[in-house]
């Protein structure tokens, strides 16, 4: 049996533009992994057979979706067990759908190519296909256009998911953008946002990225009233996140935000 970490991801800036033609949003987007993950095992088996997680809908369409373009008969087991928060904006559905089609491709005669991965990857969600690359990302166009980034990876981060937080769907999220003209100023933004990565040389530097476009918390003050550098929401939300320079200091907020929910404390990573 193949197993392997698949990792939640941070959306460090979420710049959104206009509606496309294919019904997605133009964005542009600084994706982060963390160390907080779940973990997902594939072997080869009789018939398709998801477990560890009833609520499964991606790993077992990444499976399929595999066997479709393999052309053969998508017999695999696969196993998750859950740590990510689920709905949470941290994708932890894409990227354990990503792995699994990864860990699948690797029991195959003849496995698909890494660009052909990406591919199908895009067909699960915009952010899938960044779970099959390694380091920081920019991702462009619906999300799914990559390009890697040279990042500082030396810092912590606080994760808080509010009590009671209520996720809205993706697509509620988008459609209250589109009520509100979000995507007025989107070019402007998007240069905003390019030009603060270039002069990204220190973990303080990612301060100077432009809020996200999608979701904002209240929380982000209070995580910078306890010394983060950079604090804001994560995709659609609802986890609020915090970059620290120290252990300590991070540690200590994480202790402080108890009382508004589930918190954990998780550094950067590069691949799974």
């Amino acid at each position: 049996m193949r197993r392997a970490p698949a990792t939640a991801k941070l959306n460090l800036a979420l710049v959104v533009g206009p509606q496309r033609e294919d019904g997605r949003h133009e964005v542009a987007t600084v994706l982060q992994r963390l160390d907080l993950s779940d973990r997902v095992a594939v072997q080869s088996a009789p018939a398709l057979r998801v477990v560890g997680f009833a609520e499964d809908t991606l790993v077992r369409r990444a499976l399929e979706t595999l066997g479709a373009a393999a052309e053969v008969e998508p017999r695999w087991h696969a196993r998750i067990w859950k740590r990510i928060p689920v709905a949470a904006g941290l994708g932890g559905g894409s990227s354990d759908a990503a792995t699994a089609l990864r860990l699948a491709n690797e029991t195959l005669p003849t496995p698909l190519s890494p660009g052909k991965l990406l591919e199908l990857a895009a067909t699960l969600g915009a952010d899938a296909p960044f779970f099959l690359t390694a380091g920081p990302q920019l991702g462009e166009g619906s999300g799914d256009e990559l390009t890697q980034l040279d990042l500082p990876q030396d810092y912590w981060v606080v994760l808080l998911l509010p009590r009671n937080a209520r996720k809205e769907s993706t697509e509620a999220v988008y459609a209250s953008f589109d009520e509100r003209a979000g995507e007025h100023g989107y070019v402007e933004r998007r240069a905003a946002l390019q030009e603060a990565l270039a002069q990204v040389r220190r973990p303080r530097d990612l301060a100077a990225l432009p809020p996200n476009d999608l979701a904002s918390s209240p929380l982000a003050d209070e995580l910078l009233g306890l010394g983060a550098f950079r604090a804001d929401v994560t995709g659609a939300g609802p986890v609020v996140y915090g970059l620290f320079h120290h252990r300590d200091q991070a540690a200590a907020a994480e202790r402080a935000l108890r009382r508004h929910g589930r918190t954990w404390l998780s550094v950067p990573a590069w691949y799974g």
